[in-house]
């Protein structure tokens, strides 16, 4: 027999979404059958898995240990370096500074992304356990492309993963992004248009009228400019694939780095730049849910990457 403590990441969710994700080898026949038969149960009572799970409830399994583990699957968890640049952490939510070049969720096993990365540093740190990935796998709840850096949310409890997803969502969070454009603009603008991507080839193409597409909404302003270069604050209104990047190429101001929407010619002139100059540089909390008043009205911002530093040093006008 094993007995299973319900923890806050668990509480919350029906009885049977947390048996499918603690016997994930298992099919629902076979869950829903011992639950029929009391070989699994709920507070000493027979369940149907409908239940809502509560803090502290009680589940009892009364199988074999070589049953239970053979239906629970492979548990552990391949700690990476922890390496990361937290730059906020609270008991529900974690932000980091994500590098250029990692990815923000691994596309396949074999991947190393912020996400495993945070995870580790949860478990090196001691929020996390490997039992506690059996049935709760913190995650990120905003995305960047690989190429660019900077700020991602993630959830470190199930009530900072299901709040931080909602604001994100309903776009209740400020997010400002600093970027490096080709050429000068010495005003700001606020960018609307129509953004439809291609699946085939992972790409985007802007119209200013409707295409079919998402309607976006951009908006700038300029920090600084020389050597016909110019560095922006760019606030991102609507969140879609490549929307900033897509955008400012289609009005003829490419980031310089980005091999995708850029600029052949005066990316040649940047040898040393690798990545798109693209970092989600501040993001600003509004009105949270109760639960979250360390993190609501504050503002987070993220160290600018080297590449954005070396590219300044090397632009003589700024």
């Amino acid at each position: 027999m094993q007995e299973i403590i319900i923890k806050k990441n668990e509480a919350g969710q029906r009885f049977d979404k947390f048996l499918f994700k603690y016997f994930k080898e298992a099919g629902s026949g076979f869950i829903f059958k011992m639950l029929r038969k009391k070989n699994i149960v709920l507070n000493d009572k027979k369940a149907s898995g409908k239940e809502i799970l509560e803090l502290d409830d009680k589940v009892k399994i009364y199988m074999k240990d070589e049953t239970i583990d053979k239906f629970k699957g492979e548990t552990g968890f391949n700690v990476t370096s922890s390496d990361i640049d937290v730059v906020y952490e609270d008991e529900n939510v974690i932000i980091v500074n994500k590098p250029a070049g990692v990815l923000s969720q691994k596309a396949v096993d074999t991947d190393v992304s912020i996400n495993e990365m945070i995870i580790s540093y949860l478990i090196k740190t001691g929020s996390l356990t490997q039992d506690d990935l059996q049935t709760f796998k913190p995650s990120i709840c905003n995305r960047l492309d690989r190429n660019t850096s900077g700020l991602v949310v993630a959830g470190k409890s199930l009530k900072g993963l299901q709040a931080m997803s909602k604001v994100i969502k309903e776009r209740t969070v400020d997010k400002y992004y600093l970027t490096v454009v080709d050429g000068i603009l010495d005003e700001g603008m606020e960018l609307n248009g129509y953004l439809l991507k291609d699946e085939k080839t992972n790409k985007v193409s802007i119209s200013e009228t409707d295409n079919g597409g998402d309607r976006i909404e951009t908006s700038f302003e300029p920090i600084d400019f020389g050597e016909g270069v110019t560095i922006l604050e760019v606030k991102l209104i609507t969140g879609k694939t490549h929307q900033i990047r897509a955008h400012l190429a289609s009005i003829g101001h490419p980031i310089i780095g980005d091999r995708k929407y850029g600029n052949e010619k005066t990316n040649k002139k940047y040898p040393k730049i690798k990545n798109q100059l693209l970092h989600a540089w501040i993001l600003k909390f509004n009105d949270l849910p109760d639960g979250f008043e360390k993190l609501s009205g504050k503002r987070i911002m993220a160290d600018y990457p080297n590449d954005f530093n070396q590219f300044m040093d090397d632009v003589e006008d700024f």
